[in-house]
């Protein structure tokens, strides 16, 4: 464990050393802020409306539905292009300077290596969406929301921010030139967000399968409160899968 939060530490340094890091999480809650007052906008709109969308028969404006389950959403889709700007260079820099055979040939094992730089990405991102909850904070201190979609909607995040991180560092793991590790993790993880395009007309078992493959999918219902077993073990699958390849590439990388 020790090594572990050594590896951790020492990429920490790195990240926040650079201005990578800052740029990231800048972005993204400046990103978040935007469509969360958006949304919000939005859901005042509905609201003065009320009246009249009761007349008609409509559907009153919901603030979790309108507005934390849009900012989630979104969130996701932000993270699909600014998540690969962090694992980029987690593995695939240091090999491209000749530092990663320095780690190799010390008494880590590849498992702490991998495990370490995880944790590392695990803090950025912890960091990242905890500054971004400072939004649905300020409507559960000033408004009326369900604060338990809130609280799963958060963690739902989180989980599939974390799995797509696991997948960007295999990306990495696998070449020396941070652009294509960023290009190709970018690719992977949009082709992962549309995956269920086709399912309305796949039909079938098909379709099943590449709704459960799909986060979007994954996240509907931590967003509504609901949290299953299913979409739980989808995302820890998916993070334990870009650990498993990370170590893989790299364990080739050790007896070439």
């Amino acid at each position: 464990m020790r090594n572990i939060i050594a590896i951790c530490k020492r990429e920490l340094l790195s990240f926040f050393v650079s201005p990578i890091a800052y740029f990231v999480i800048t972005g993204f809650t400046l990103l978040v802020g935007y469509f969360f007052f958006n949304y919000f906008s939005i859901f005042l709109r509905m609201q003065q409306m009320s009246q009249v969308i009761a007349m008609r028969g409509g559907q009153l404006p919901n603030l979790n539905q309108t507005v934390i389950e849009g900012v989630y959403q979104t969130m996701i889709v932000i993270l699909v292009f600014l998540v690969p700007l962090l694992t980029m260079r987690i593995v695939a820099e240091e090999k491209r300077r000749g530092t990663f055979e320095l780690l190799l040939t010390s008494p880590l094992s590849v498992s702490e290596i991998v495990l370490g730089k995880f944790l590392s990405l695990a803090v950025i991102i912890f960091v990242m969406l905890g500054i971004s909850a400072i939004f649905p904070l300020l409507l559960i201190i000033y408004g009326s929301p369900e604060v338990a979609p809130i609280i799963s909607g958060f963690v739902g995040v989180l989980l599939c921010t974390l799995g797509f991180a696991s997948i960007g560092m295999a990306v990495s793991s696998f070449t020396e030139n941070q652009i294509v590790a960023g290009v190709s993790s970018m690719v992977t993880l949009l082709l992962l967000y549309v995956i269920q395009a086709p399912a309305e007309s796949l039909g079938g078992v098909g379709a099943e399968i590449l709704r459960y493959l799909s986060p979007i999918d994954q996240m509907q219902g931590f967003v509504q409160g609901v949290v299953t077993l299913r979409s739980i073990t989808y995302f820890v699958s998916m993070i334990v899968l870009g650990l498993f390849l990370s170590q893989r590439a790299l364990d080739a990388h050790r007896w070439r």
